[in-house]
């Protein structure tokens, strides 16, 4: 028996008796006698005949990510309902938005999209109306997990909450547009506020949109995942239903965003009704519509602290397919970086693939004057370690040209291999040294927990290699789970063992290797060959 709920409360005290002494705040104790399972990632003393050996937060969040049976994704997914942001995005650009889509029971939708000035989502610039139809279809066999969908609009409007806001958007119609916009709004028009007008109408066949990069090809690509939370409030037990619709991706490159089908999604919306708690945006955004748009509750921006351990919230999908979870790790005493990247094969990141693991430093970070609240910083990878985890990968690699990735013909699966004699590996995308021109952002959440926020990757694969390149939005938030990454190096100099976890994410890590796992090494999506750091 290892779930802690099972305890006897004489037992349960002991075990919070035993956290007080040794100190920790926020670990786990695992008890190894548990051989799998998601109970195991709690517990702790039920098994009082082997030793219990402590585990590090950093440790303890990535073996919950690989509790994938507390997730369920139905296919195809139920949509019907309200869905909102919980917080302000960033779409590459950059645009900052909030979303607010409703799906009927009939298939018909009516979304809002609201946009703004700022990244706090305080200063709305104009809203649009978007009112069509979509069809479930088949399961995705490009994307698994997913479900492709068609899509029709029947029409678009916009409303402008500024003068501003209007002659701009007004400006890139006239000039982009066609003959049948090049007359959307005269010039001197004054700003009527509330005014609703037409960008897109299937019944006169017209569309005004593409001065905007407007494009709802989300909507071709769909997942929806249930999962539980556990209640918050001292005094409350149990957990509660959270329900996240993930849409498709939106392209990094403005001009191919119009013509983009999605492999990859964007920040996940939320359920009006199971949402986590709390969200102090889900319901302000859920009351707004085109005339009275959302203005998020002001906010504080932390510096940039990049020191100490960040790690993956959930599992991870990226454009061209690359399930994984990320692990960083930040010395700011000396600006050098680690870390690791775990890839998997599904979608709830239970199959594993192969690890690389990178380092390298990074330049001190200035704020970015096309991203409003980010960082731009440089990062430079110098060495690589690759451990395959299956035989598809391990036959790929020593199928590879010699000197290209490693000894030739000597990978086997779980073993580790240094592909820096070798400036990378071909096979996987990656190049060393490399230089990487980066974008960083870190916020609060509401819960008061430090999040990370790096730059998006190239949705062609390439590598942000050059400061035009630089990304202008951002992938899923990593969170903080080490103040200081002396906290892991002082645990292994102590000589505790930390053992191989038996789920697959950890499968490639020694405990020699596990200074914890860092940044972002990306290999191109295959065939590509393009430089991978990510």
């Amino acid at each position: 028996m290892c779930v802690e709920d099972a305890l006897m409360p004489e037992r349960r005290g002991s075990c919070l008796g035993i956290y007080w002494l040794l100190g920790i705040e926020g670990a786990s104790l695992v008890d190894p006698s548990c051989e799998s399972g998601p109970e195991c990632l709690y517990l702790s003393c039920a098994a009082a005949e082997p030793p219990l050996r402590w585990e590090p937060r950093c440790r303890q969040q990535l073996r919950h990510l690989q509790d994938g049976a507390r997730i369920a994704a139905r296919l195809p997914p139920r949509l019907e309902g309200r869905w909102v942001s919980t917080g302000c995005e960033v779409r590459p650009g950059p645009e900052f938005l909030t979303r607010s889509y409703l799906f009927y029971a009939n298939r018909l939708f009516k979304a809002y999209q609201f946009y703004y000035w700022d990244p706090s989502c305080r200063e709305p610039s104009y809203s649009l109306v978007i009112k069509g139809k979509l069809r479930l279809r088949q399961a995705s066999w490009i994307t698994r997990g997913a479900t492709e969908a068609d899509y029709h609009l029947h029409k678009v409007g916009i409303v402008f909450h500024s003068q501003k806001a209007m002659r701009e958007v007004a400006s890139w119609i006239n000039q982009t547009s066609g003959e049948g916009c090049s007359g959307f709004l005269p010039p001197g028009r004054t700003w009527a506020p509330g005014a609703l007008y037409e960008l897109l109408s299937a019944k006169s066949e017209r569309d005004c949109t593409a001065a905007l990069g407007f494009a709802m090809h989300e909507l071709s690509l769909v997942r929806v995942e249930k999962h539980y939370q556990p209640l918050l409030e001292p005094q409350q037990s149990g957990s509660q239903l959270v329900e996240e619709l993930y849409l498709g991706d939106i392209h990094t490159d403005w001009v191919e965003r119009r013509h983009y089908r999605p492999t990859g999604y964007q920040r996940p919306m939320q359920s009006a009704v199971h949402h986590v708690h709390p969200c102090p945006a889900c319901g302000i955004i859920y009351r707004a519509d085109e005339h009275h748009p959302p203005i998020l509750p002001a906010r504080a921006e932390p510096p940039m602290q990049l020191s100490g351990s960040w790690v993956s919230t959930h599992c991870e999908v990226r454009p061209a397919v690359l399930f994984l979870t990320r692990y960083f790790i930040f010395h700011g005493n000396n600006h050098t970086w680690e870390g690791f990247y775990y890839h998997y094969s599904d979608p709830l990141c239970k199959q594993p693939t192969f690890t690389i693991y990178a380092s390298g430093r990074y330049t001190q970070g200035i704020p970015s004057s096309k991203v409003r609240g980010g960082t731009e910083l440089a990062f430079k990878v110098t060495q690589a370690r690759v451990t395959p985890m299956d035989q598809l990968t391990v036959m790929m690699l020593n199928s590879s040209e010699p000197g290209s990735c490693g000894l030739t013909n000597s990978w086997s699966a779980g073993v580790e291999q240094d592909i820096t004699p070798t400036n990378g590996c071909l096979a996987l995308g990656i190049k060393l040294p490399h230089t990487e021109y980066e974008l960083f952002k870190t916020e609060h959440d509401t819960r008061d927990r430090s999040l990370l926020y790096v730059g998006e990757r190239p949705t062609d694969g390439s590598s942000p290699d050059r400061p035009d390149k630089r990304p202008t939005s951002y992938q899923a938030p990593l969170i903080q789970c080490a103040g200081a990454p002396e906290e892991f190096s002082n645990y292994l100099q102590n000589n505790i063992r930390l053992e191989q976890a038996p789920a697959p994410a950890a499968a490639a890590v020694t405990a020699a290797q596990l200074q914890e796992l860092g940044t972002c090494l990306h290999p191109a999506p295959q065939p590509r060959t393009a430089d991978g750091m990510c």
